[in-house]
């Protein structure tokens, strides 16, 4: 797939996953510092009061890195937010741009069978105006999702820091760099309900607008936004 669709300017390919939830507060985190003094943090972790969810979105033809934080819950309009925020910011940059495919791991928030997410995808691609393909990948086989790798990169760069407040995650977050570039931060500051799903006829209605692979049927499906006749 990746063969057939690099360097088409009518496809645009992302890799998108929700990091580990960052602790907020002075908590050891195992890193080490360049100071000369040894940062100090509590020496065992008290009640945790505040909570950063980091999702990226990393552009596989342009290696640009979007970073949203959440402070809510980590769920499928969370997700889905942050994908339209993103599109809104770089649309005008893409106006050839036909199709959508998204690379991800199958978490609980945006696997092929969470009907919110399914129900947010079908109404991004009709506001869009882009057909949507949702390609997973395996168990066990996240390590082969690009941004994978960008996690890492970030857990290298702020190593040590102790993440005392909300600014300081995202300034952090700001002065890594991924393919020479720096990071696009954003915070959404929204709460979201868990749990949120679909009944029998709306999950019936749903999947009338969604097109699954004859042999991967939860691993790989696309969503083609339906045309108006003016």
């Amino acid at each position: 797939m990746n063969k057939e669709t690099t360097g088409n300017k009518k496809v645009i390919r992302i890799s998108i996953d929700c990091k580990a939830t960052v602790n907020v507060g002075e908590y050891s985190r195992y890193g080490k510092s360049r100071s000369a003094d040894a940062v100090q943090a509590l020496d065992h972790d008290m009640e945790i009061k505040k909570k950063m969810i980091p999702f990226g979105i990393l552009n596989l033809d342009n290696d640009q890195l979007h970073v949203f934080y959440g402070n809510s819950n980590k769920t499928s309009d969370f997700i889905c937010d942050a994908l339209e925020w993103w599109w809104d910011s770089v649309k005008s940059e893409n106006l050839e741009v036909e199709e959508l495919i998204i690379f991800s791991d199958k978490g609980p928030e945006n696997s092929g069978c969470r009907t919110q997410y399914l129900f947010r995808l079908v109404a991004f691609s009709e506001q869009s105006k882009l057909k949507i393909r949702n390609v997973y990948y395996p168990p066990y086989h996240s390590k082969y999702n690009p941004i994978e790798r960008v996690w890492s990169s970030l857990e290298r760069h702020w190593n040590g820091t102790l993440l005392s407040t909300a600014k300081t995650v995202i300034e952090w977050t700001k002065t890594m760099t991924w393919k020479a570039m720096s990071p696009v931060v954003n915070v959404i500051d929204k709460i979201y309900s868990k749990g949120v799903k679909l009944n029998n006829k709306e999950k019936e209605e749903l999947e009338s607008k969604i097109v699954r692979n004859s042999e991967l049927p939860k691993w790989d499906l696309t969503i083609t936004p339906i045309a108006v006749d003016f």
